[in-house]
């Protein structure tokens, strides 16, 4: 007997057994399973994956009709009963937690032959056509929930997952955590060396799943002193917390972490009181912005913050005040996300009070609302993809900072942008990294404040400078100032081999830079404490860069690519000042 546990992720491979993306060929995952041979198919399902689920496992059962097909997850087990009547090719599903569940389906059920109704947590299909359903399991304590990474050669440069709490003590309304309200932990003397074998085998990076991991003081405090106590130098731990929670002890520890040990995921959603209220979160945004401020003080630490459109009370301007919020505390992420509406959450059972439109296929994501409209909606969508592409990405920071420098509506940037590469056809395309960076340059000189109603110029991806309009007011100092900004956020995280045509020539440059590895030249025209330095990173070096920069700095900047900072992956970069 052959049991293959399918996952069909959002984007990335994971850990299961049997692991694709929904990013792959339906034939190229289908012809996988198929040529596993297995008598049990069990897919794994969530909001993100169910649709495409349903039809690769009805195009399995096409194939192999002997193959017992089992459902399982939270958009599985929702409402089983009627996933069956809908799915005929659907034999069988696990309901609530299916750890225990899944284990007794495999042991007394296909190995020793016990029959289905004995086996507590599943729905499914008896011979006869009748759905059975057999309640939901009783949750299971932390500690018998096994640890399942023994061998880690088939995850190697992956991401792990891995979680010390289930439940939360807090309701909001768009989430089904809130549902058990008990917060389970795992004890530490079980995760203690659960830890310690991710340290010990030097993994890249593991994601803590924890819905609110420090709810429970006591117990995040100690894991924080675990790891900053045997930290490898190597494995980033990932943890999803309540800012406002965060104790002294904490910050504490935080400030004596290496750059990059831990990483913070923070959910703040919006900052409009009303929405705050009507949703059931606990938050102080004042605390959360005082937290947000005080880690990103210690240089050390990634945080990422999120918002969610589409909430009850929240239109298009209160959103707008949210965004500005949030981007006022420069997390190193910013992520818009949209509302879904979950089954079984508080939120669906206010659908119809709050004027929800939805999608009807998952994953539930709002269309409109009471308070936002579907163009509006659709715009958010826009900043969204601009925040992405020129913010969350980390190569316009500079230049970003730059351009928005005491501008207190940092949305509106965003928002124009959007336009902007609405109006070209931009939007919605995989461009090249040169283009973004003609293509910001291009929308600022055409003018942040100009009518962008106007109807665009036929501008074709290979040449986007000819945006630029004829009656364009912008200084010529500017112009080359935000020209510079450009070039040294390029430079910072790449060594490009290809240069923007707008970027003034480098000729002169490389010519620099073979005088500075000349120790001669280096004597006579540097610095003796600059000209030393110089020499440690020069010898026989082909991953460097030389850069002037007669506006920004006022002299040269030398990339060194082989030393990146574990936060930003940029360059360490030396200023070159000639005695």
């Amino acid at each position: 007997m052959k049991v293959l546990l399918v996952a069909v992720n959002a984007k990335y491979i994971h850990s299961n057994l049997a692991e694709y993306t929904i990013n792959q060929q339906q034939e190229e995952i289908l012809r996988d399973i198929y040529e596993h041979k297995a008598d049990v198919v069990a897919f794994s399902c969530y909001i993100w994956n169910i649709t495409y689920v349903k039809a690769l496992a009805e195009e399995l059962h096409k194939i192999d009709p002997q193959v017992q097909i089992w459902f399982g997850g939270p958009e599985a087990s929702y409402d089983a009963k009627q996933l069956l009547r809908e799915l005929s090719y659907v034999e069988l599903v696990i309901v609530g937690e299916g750890e225990e569940t899944f284990a007794q389906l495999l042991q007394k059920h296909l190995l020793d032959k016990e029959r289905l109704e004995n086996i507590v947590g599943i729905c499914y299909r008896e011979n006869t056509e009748e759905i059975c359903d057999n309640g939901i399991r009783e949750y299971l304590p932390m500690d018998k929930i096994p640890f399942v990474y023994h061998n880690l050669d088939r995850f190697a440069h992956k991401i792990l997952y891995y979680e010390t709490s289930r439940g939360c003590p807090f309701r909001c309304s768009y989430c089904l955590s809130s549902i058990d309200k008990r917060v389970r932990l795992r004890s530490l003397s079980l995760v203690f060396p659960e830890l310690q074998f991710f340290l010990d085998h030097k993994v890249d990076q593991v994601k803590f799943v924890d819905r609110t991991f420090n709810c429970n003081h006591e117990h995040a405090y100690e894991i924080w002193k675990y790891l900053l106590e045997h930290d490898n130098g190597i494995t980033n731990f990932h943890f999803e917390v309540a800012a406002d929670l965060l104790r002294e002890e904490d910050f504490a520890l935080f400030a004596q972490m290496r750059k990059g040990l831990i990483q913070l995921e923070i959910g703040i959603q919006s900052t409009y009181p009303d929405t705050i209220t009507e949703i059931r979160r606990v938050m102080d945004v004042g605390k959360v912005a005082e937290c947000v401020a005080r880690v990103k003080k210690m240089h050390n630490i990634h945080q990422h913050l999120d918002l969610i459109a589409g909430l009850p009370f929240e239109t298009f301007a209160q959103f707008q005040q949210s965004f500005n919020d949030v981007y006022a505390m420069r997390p190193d992420q910013l992520q818009l996300g949209f509302l879904k509406v979950l089954k079984g959450s508080y939120m669906e059972e206010k659908k119809e009070d709050y004027g929800i439109i939805s999608t009807s296929e998952p994953p539930y994501e709002v269309l409109a609302t009471k308070w936002l409209s579907y163009e509006e909606r659709s715009l958010l969508k826009d900043v969204e993809e601009m925040v992405e592409v020129y913010y969350n990405s980390g190569q316009f920071m500079h230049t970003l900072e730059y351009l928005l420098a005491g501008r207190e509506d940092t949305f509106s940037f965003y928002l124009q942008l959007s336009r902007y590469y609405r109006q070209r056809e931009w939007m919605g395309y995989k461009h090249t990294r040169l283009f973004r960076y003609d293509a910001l340059r291009a929308f600022v000189s055409d003018g942040l404040q100009r009518n962008m109603t106007d109807e665009p110029e036929n501008i074709s991806e290979s040449d986007p400078k000819r945006s630029v309009r004829k009656d364009t007011v912008c200084a010529k100092f500017e112009e080359e100032l935000l020209s510079e900004y450009l070039l040294h956020d390029l430079y910072l995280t790449e060594n490009s081999k290809k240069r923007p045509d707008w970027a003034c020539d480098d000729t002169e440059t490389k010519q620099r830079l073979k005088q500075i590895r000349d120790p001669r030249w280096r004597a006579q025209h540097l610095k003796q404490e600059q000209a030393g330095q110089i020499e440690k990173i020069l010898a026989n070096r082909t991953d460097l860069h030389l850069e002037y920069y007669p506006k920004m700095c006022g002299g040269y900047l030398l990339y060194d690519y082989s030393q990146r900072d574990p936060l930003t992956n940029e360059a360490k970069v030396y200023e070159i000042t000639m005695s």
